[in-house]
């Protein structure tokens, strides 16, 4: 029987020497698989959670004046136990473009509950961030269990992000090309392909087998393509570019006031909640805070104040660079489907269709994953509005230029020939805080 066994094992070691496709298709089907089954498990939960806190706080627009203390007890933990995880997103990012230490799985943990509180006590953020940290952290995991080697933890570390994504959204598609796409802006890494895909389809089966439920939209109705509609798509998306400009410059400059005005870090987000609180009694409305999921639906379908889109930018501007826990989709969500509605006021394309544009095309111009954000469109909405979503993506992307909500970017191919020299520079290298405002704070 040992003989039969040896021989078996010389002719697979001779298969996999000759034909090493085999081994690599293998081996990240494995690994990916345990990738997707682990961040998918955790999206579930975490999604479930974020429900919870939605609907309590709802039902208890009391508990909205207790956010100050959250955001100094949410400070209070990453500044004393969680220094080295606190970068979220573009630690993930480092370590794919230069790799250093494996990423503790206090990340995931520390994400999880921050988030919960800040939208249990009423901040103004999203689910995306939390759920490529957890998938991120998760998946490096296997890096030492598994002795993979630095290469090996690139690829690892792109597809704990795709199954964070993948499955927080629904969206398994994008968020394959999401993890090939957001950590070098212009360049695609297609040896990533197979463990990005693999994963985010398993997470998102994963998420699914544990019967938790993503939000569904409808674009009511989508015009027949002409020449005047092209022309009204475009200048949709340069809005929408706009708007990612406005959003991510903002919530930046934000962080860096904060960062430069209170020295200690727990007191920011005391501060920070202390102004979001005061502005949701002060208007009345709960609103801009949250996931603002109910206001993205409504914006398919009635028109709205046309001036929601920016008040809920302030919102999460604030609540983001005061440093509390979240992500910035799907404000970006609320912000891009808001800005459509509000642009049906002044182009003539159904208020469905522009809101929809919208909801994708912020974010392809804020995270500079245009493609990520023309799949996403097609899975979320149906292939009816994919050349109007592409379209706006596509003009988003250009007209933000070099500018996203994660500074840990790498410039791969420049946008325009005219920025060539930003080829390999990280986004928070390129625009730096003012002179003045430097001098001020000295």
């Amino acid at each position: 029987m040992s003989a039969t066994r040896l021989r078996l094992s010389k002719k697979l070691a001779i298969i996999f020497w000759k034909y090493p496709i085999i081994f690599f298709t293998i081996k990240w089907l494995v690994i990916s698989g345990l990738v997707g089954v682990f961040a998918g498990s955790a999206s579930a939960f975490f999604l479930v959670s974020l429900e919870w806190a939605t609907q309590y706080r709802e039902a208890h627009h009391w508990i909205i004046a207790l956010l100050p203390l959250a955001g100094l007890l949410i400070g209070c933990m990453y500044h004393y136990f969680g220094k080295d995880v606190e970068a979220g997103n573009n630690l993930l990012l480092e370590n794919i473009n230069r790799p250093s230490a494996i990423i503790s799985l206090k990340m995931a943990l520390f994400v999880l509950i921050g988030t919960i509180a800040t939208h249990l006590f009423g901040g103004s953020a999203g689910r995306e961030g939390t759920a490529l940290q957890m998938g991120g952290s998760i998946a490096d995991q296997f890096t030492r269990l598994l002795g993979l080697r630095p290469r090996d933890r690139k690829l690892i570390l792109i597809a704990g992000i795709a199954a964070g994504f993948g499955s927080v959204f629904g969206t398994p598609l994008a968020g394959g090309i999401f993890a090939l796409e957001v950590f070098l802006i212009g360049r695609i890494r297609y040896d990533a392909l197979l463990p990005a895909f693999a994963a985010s389809i398993f997470a998102d089966l994963t998420t699914r087998a544990w019967q938790v439920g993503h939000t569904h939209y409808h674009i009511a109705s989508i015009p027949h393509l002409s020449g005047m509609n092209v022309l009204y798509a475009v200048v949709a998306g340069i809005a929408f570019g706009a708007a990612s400009v406005l959003f991510s410059s903002l919530t930046h400059y934000t962080s860096r006031f904060f960062k430069q005005s209170i020295s200690f870090p727990p007191f920011r987000p005391l501060v920070g909640g202390a102004l979001v609180a005061a502005a949701v009694f002060l208007f009345g409305t709960t609103r801009y805070i949250g996931l603002g999921i109910p206001v993205i639906l409504e914006s398919f379908e009635n028109q709205l104040p046309p001036y929601d889109f920016f008040l809920k930018i302030l919102f999460t501007a604030v609540t983001l660079g005061a440093a509390f826990k979240g992500g910035e989709v799907t404000p970006l969500f609320f912000i891009g489907a808001t800005l459509g509605n509000a642009l049906s006021y002044f182009i003539p394309l159904p208020v469905g269709l522009l809101a929809g544009m919208g909801f994708v095309a912020v974010f392809a111009g804020a995270a500079n994953t245009p493609i990520a954000c023309i799949l996403m469109a097609i899975e979320l909405f149906g292939s009816e509005c994919g050349v109007y979503v592409a379209i706006a993506c596509i003009i988003a992307y250009f007209f933000s230029g070099h500018r996203g909500i994660y500074g840990s970017q790498l410039v791969g191919q420049p946008k325009h020939l005219s920025y060539g020299r930003h080829t390999g520079k990280m986004l928070s290298t390129l625009h730096s805080t003012p002179k003045s405002f430097r001098h001020r704070t000295k």
